[in-house]
């Protein structure tokens, strides 16, 4: 969808089916945003970075990790404009945390170790305490051929 009314060619919508994982977000992200950058030229960017898409959100209904999420924030950052990276969505609070932790991790160009360190909330991420999260075995209802049909 290229938006309606005043908007048209204004917005970029790109319908996506449950179970979406790294790769194929990323198969369609890059290639999409590469053209509106190239296309509109902008002098700065707002890069919304909702971690509901996350694997494991309580509400959400994709299969994104840390590490695909800020492959994006990368991708993004590296077009060398200014960038307001925001927060949002998420409603699984111990991941939304993590998310947030490894974007500013990626746009400070940081890599974080995959421990938790001890901290007042630490409970929050137990068993494991580890950072990354694993993928689920959530089935990707979104085939090569149809995001490339919606490409």
């Amino acid at each position: 969808m290229a938006g309606a009314c005043a908007g048209k060619y204004y917005s970029v919508n790109f319908p996506l089916n449950e179970g979406i994982d790294d790769a194929s977000y990323e198969s369609v992200f890059k290639p999409i945003i590469g053209v509106i950058m190239e296309v509109y030229r902008p002098g700065a960017g707002v890069l919304q970075c909702g971690a509901d898409s996350l694997t494991q959100d309580r509400l959400g209904c994709f299969n994104l990790t840390l590490k695909g999420h800020a492959e994006c924030v990368r991708y993004v950052k590296g077009f060398g404009v200014p960038l307001l990276v925001l927060g949002g969505g998420g409603y699984t609070v111990r991941n939304v945390a993590r998310c947030w932790a490894v974007e500013t991790a990626t746009c400070l160009d940081e890599v974080l170790p995959d421990y938790i360190p001890p901290n007042d909330y630490i409970e929050y991420y137990g068993p494991d305490f580890r950072l990354h999260i694993p993928s689920t075995n959530m089935e990707n209802q979104n085939s090569g051929k149809y995001l490339e049909k919606c490409k």
